[in-house]
C-alpha cells in the first residue's frame, strides 16, 4: 500500500510526496533526511493522505497534485476534493 501525502512545512508551504510507510517518512523528514524542499523549510505536520495499491497509481496522483496551485491543494485538504 502506498500513500500520497500533503505536508505543511514550517514556512507555511505545502509539500506533496509519496511513501509506503508514512510514519517513517515523516520521521525522516523531521530528522533532515527528506526532499530538498523539506530540508530547506522543515516540516510541521501531514495534512492529507490518499492510499493506493500500487506505486504507479500513487506516483501518477502525486504528479497530478504537484501540478496544482496552492488553493486547489487546500480545497483537496479541506473538502477531500479539489475545487474544479
Amino acid at each position: 500500500m502506498y500513500k500520497v501525502y500533503i505536508a505543511l512545512c514550517l514556512d507555511n508551504s505545502l509539500y506533496t510526496g509519496i511513501t509506503a510507510n508514512l510514519e517513517d517518512r515523516y520521521d525522516r523528514h523531521t530528522k533532515g533526511f527528506g526532499s530538498k524542499h523539506t530540508l530547506q523549510r522543515g516540516i510541521d505536520k501531514i495534512l492529507y493522505t490518499e492510499s493506493f495499491k500500487t506505486r504507479i497509481e500513487a506516483a501518477r496522483r502525486e504528479r497530478q497534485i504537484k501540478g496544482w496551485r496552492r488553493d486547489k491543494k487546500l480545497n483537496l485538504i479541506k473538502f477531500g476534493r479539489p475545487n474544479l
